[in-house]
């Protein structure tokens, strides 16, 4: 066997490729996000919750079958390309680096906003870039050591992600609800639709990341049928945090908007200062698990796109000891860094968010395409997973990406042409060389 499954190490079974789905998701979204979404909606903030989980069901689902096919690391790059050819397959390649990059950088930027509640100097000064730089050249150095080390402190986040989410939910909806009636605050006026696409687009960034588990399928167990299982789990647990998160934040808090730091606050509200430190150690926790897991994830796109000659073959090296793709690891995390540096929280979120609706778009295109080669390619793989009027559902995570591509800024739309054009230079000067 030749390829990635000869270099790396097929370590990560079914609950460990969920856990990395779900460490995907949660990040700097479910701490940030609250008040950024109680200010556009108000009371109302929690239906686009629900319609942003809807929304991004359909792409998971579409993800789910297009995945089932392939046991190779990669993930949306790989899928692209053998749905579309190299052309589009680089272009996916980049676009789903950038999300990767900037999604890095929002949780590191969100990470020094709530380690400042502990050490306040991590705000301030120089504060955010030692924090950021520390922080990134640890998670290179463990990745580097091995991805059973790796995984395992990755899990353990996992669960310490969670716990505290979860108490805050139970505990918030029973105190909140119990305690009778409070007075929140509403937004009066009739909202437009502008106003809920653009906070539906800031949740797809909340609900995004689930696809960077495909990444490493090529060291997956049973990739082909763990994948549809890991990506349905996931999202499943997500949406019922989430949902409960926004509902005990706005209930606590009234004026939820001013708050920069809602969940802790929310927390110091309902039982007090205790509340507070646990929510923001729950925060620095969880955002640690995350980047760990961005950390394995990540690395392996561009493994999987020097193996296919789309980057420099350095990017395809393997530790001749720990046997990780070391260089991409040490890589992301300088690229990161310097997004963390050059940009905020929301504007690293924003990026994130529009650059990967059109990946989201391209998955979901590139289910029927493959369904109409089944047959006809000897070369194609079979679906493990076939999905209930997938067409259709395809057609509909397309509208629902391109829709909300539609809100981005005429910044996000240069920053994504740039990356574009140079994935184009990319790619004529590979088939030149």
């Amino acid at each position: 066997m030749t390829g990635t499954e000869e270099k790396l190490v097929r370590s990560i079974g079914r609950w460990t490729l969920a856990g990395l789905v779900l460490n995907g998701i949660i990040g700097s979204g479910v701490y940030g996000l609250p008040s950024v979404i109680g200010a556009k909606l108000g009371d109302r903030a929690w239906i686009a919750w629900v319609i942003a989980a809807v929304a991004v069901g359909v792409v998971v689902a579409c993800f789910a079958e297009v995945a089932s096919r392939f046991g190779k690391a990669g993930g949306q790059y790989l899928y692209a390309r053998v749905a579309f050819g190299p052309y589009l397959g680089m272009q996916m390649g980049w676009m789903t680096y950038l999300v990767r990059l900037t999604s890095v950088a929002t949780n590191v930027n969100l990470l020094t906003i709530y380690l400042a509640e502990f050490v306040p100097a991590a705000g301030t000064g120089f504060g955010p870039a030692v924090v950021a730089s520390v922080f990134l050249a640890s998670l290179a150095w463990l990745n580097v050591r091995g991805l059973k080390q790796a995984t395992g402190a990755a899990n353990f986040l996992i669960v310490a992600k969670i716990v505290p989410l979860v108490a805050f939910a139970v505990v918030g909806l029973a105190l909140t609800l119990g305690r009778g009636p409070a007075t929140v605050e509403s937004v009066v006026a009739p909202l437009g639709l502008k106003t809920w696409v653009e906070a539906v687009l800031l949740l797809f960034f909340a609900y995004g990341g689930f696809e960077s588990a495909m990444l490493p399928l090529g060291e997956a167990k049973r990739p082909e049928r763990d994948a549809p299982f890991a990506l349905f789990v996931g999202l499943a647990g997500v949406a019922g945090i989430y949902l409960s998160v926004q509902i005990v934040s706005t209930l606590a808090l009234p004026d939820l908007a001013g708050h920069q730091r809602p969940l802790a606050d929310a927390a110091r509200s309902l039982v007090g200062p205790g509340g507070a430190t646990f929510m923001t150690l729950g925060a620095v926790l969880s955002l640690v698990g995350w980047g760990l897991g961005t950390m394995i994830l990540t690395p392996r796109l561009t493994y999987s796109m020097a193996e296919h000659g789309d980057l420099p073959a350095a990017f395809g090296s393997v530790h001749p000891r720990f046997r990780t793709p070391a260089f991409s690891i040490v890589a992301c995390a300088f690229f990161s860094l310097l997004l963390t540096l050059s940009g905020s929280f929301l504007q690293n979120l924003t990026i994130a968010a529009v650059s990967r609706l059109f990946t989201y778009a391209l998955v979901c295109l590139s289910l029927p395409v493959l369904r109409a080669r089944d047959g006809k390619d000897p070369d194609l793989p079979a679906a493990r997973f076939r999905l209930p009027f997938g067409t259709g559902l395809a057609v509909l995570g397309v509208l629902f990406s391109l829709t909300l591509a539609t809100r981005m800024t005429v910044r996000e739309a240069v920053i994504l042409a740039v990356v574009v054009a140079a994935g184009t230079v990319a790619y004529f000067f590979r088939r030149k060389r």
